[in-house]
């Protein structure tokens, strides 16, 4: 077998839900830990639980007085859930479990999402939502109508959001699915906003840069005879803020996404019925929060459309200098040209002149030579000298001219 079979294969089975029995109270945080802060509430969690936790869990489900206590590490945050009986605490939406006050207020900064659940039987609840004090509630049947689920989405004195459910014929597995359900739209829902405050805070710097990256791009097509090098100096500064955005807001705009989509397919699994003339959950959240999600997702397009069009106007600008550059070459190359030329034309009339001044210097040292043999007495008649010197002289003359025409080649 594969080294990780087992651990993939096993991957079927993480994070299962809490199964449980209504009625029933659920207490769901999700804190914005990683690290060794989860380490160190893991360890306050195993010391208030006695269980141990070992360095390559992922989660657990722990008892403790009389609770089902459950954890989970995520890729940015940490979850905690704690069930309880309703009938532990008298109170409608009760608070955590003593045992557990001091972990929550450790960390209270850190607490990104916190959920109540109140699970209720149809045959024990107060029969009228108002009364558990959810103020224009939201409710629709689930899981094909074997219970209802309603929320105000009003957080309450404890910075909370209540959901109440009413338990028809669901057993508790599926109740546990269905809490759990419940739970992740929450949760992610609050993750994937994380963006928005962000993508506010972009927008006023990407309303800077367009119009920096407009001006840029009329004057690169208004004043081709000025110098570019200035106009690519603020282009490339413009390219590298723009970069900068990018990697600043890629991963968050990549994780909203992320969690979005997995807040879809909870809401879808839900399976919601209406009732009466209340509006749904899934539509109540979605009608407010996929906008948002849009937002966010059209902010990261357009910082990718911002950084496309630089990249385009830097490579139009990075191409007319290249002509230029060649341009310019080409005038050298010209030059260059006509230098060459005139040096060809002085290199041929110093031959030439060479070849005169060669020949002269060799008839010279011919007269020369028949004067001294005319005082020597010896009389030579000037048809014969004439007959001589004229192809002495022309054959000089040719092997001087081969020779200078040899170098030359050479």
């Amino acid at each position: 077998m594969h080294a990780q079979h087992t651990a993939l294969h096993n991957e079927l089975h993480a994070r299962p839900p809490i199964y449980f029995e209504g009625p029933a109270c659920l207490h769901h945080y999700a804190f914005t830990l990683e690290g060794d802060d989860v380490t160190t509430l893991l360890n306050r969690l195993a010391e208030l639980t006695e269980v141990a936790v070992t360095p390559d869990q992922v989660q657990q489900i722990v008892s403790c007085q009389g609770c089902l206590v459950k954890w989970e590490r995520h890729t940015e945050f940490f979850t905690l859930t704690i069930k309880h009986d309703n009938n532990s605490n008298p109170r409608i939406w009760p608070t955590p479990p003593t045992f557990l006050a001091r972990l929550l207020a450790d960390v209270a900064d850190k607490i990104i999402s916190a959920s109540v659940l109140r699970v209720e039987t149809a045959n024990r609840w107060a029969g009228s939502v108002e009364a558990y004090g959810l103020d224009q509630p939201t409710g629709s049947q689930v899981g094909g109508g074997d219970a209802t689920v309603w929320s105000d989405f009003n957080l309450d004195d404890q910075q909370r959001n209540r959901l109440l459910m009413v338990n028809d014929n669901l057993d508790s597995y599926r109740l546990g699915r269905m809490a759990r359900r419940l739970f992740d739209i929450e949760t992610y829902r609050i993750m994937a906003m994380l963006a928005l405050p962000e993508a506010k805070a972009l927008s006023s710097e990407l309303q800077h840069y367009e119009t920096e990256l407009s001006a840029l791009s009329h004057q690169h097509a208004e004043q081709h005879t000025s110098p570019a090098e200035p106009l690519l100096n603020a282009l490339t500064l413009l390219s590298a803020k723009l970069e900068r955005c990018g990697v600043q807001t890629r991963q968050r705009f990549s994780a909203t996404d992320a969690y979005a989509n997995i807040v879809l397919a909870r809401i879808n699994e839900l399976r919601e019925e209406r009732i009466g003339n209340y509006p749904r959950l899934g539509m109540f959240i979605l009608r407010r929060f996929e906008p948002a999600v849009r937002y966010c997702d059209a902010m990261n397009r357009r910082v990718e459309t911002l950084a496309t069009s630089a990249t385009r106007l830097n490579d139009l600008l990075r191409t007319r200098t290249q002509v230029e550059i060649e341009r310019q070459n080409y005038k050298i190359l010209q030059s260059l040209d006509a230098r060459a030329s005139s040096q060809l034309k002085i290199q041929k009339a110093v031959e030439g002149l060479s070849i005169i001044v060669i020949s002269y210097y060799i008839f010279s040292l011919m007269k020369l030579g028949l004067e001294s043999l005319r005082a020597l007495g010896v009389d030579i008649e000037p048809n014969v000298a004439a007959s001589v010197i004229a192809p002495l002289s022309a054959l000089i003359i040719a092997i001087l001219t081969w020779r200078i025409w040899k170098v030359k080649k050479h």
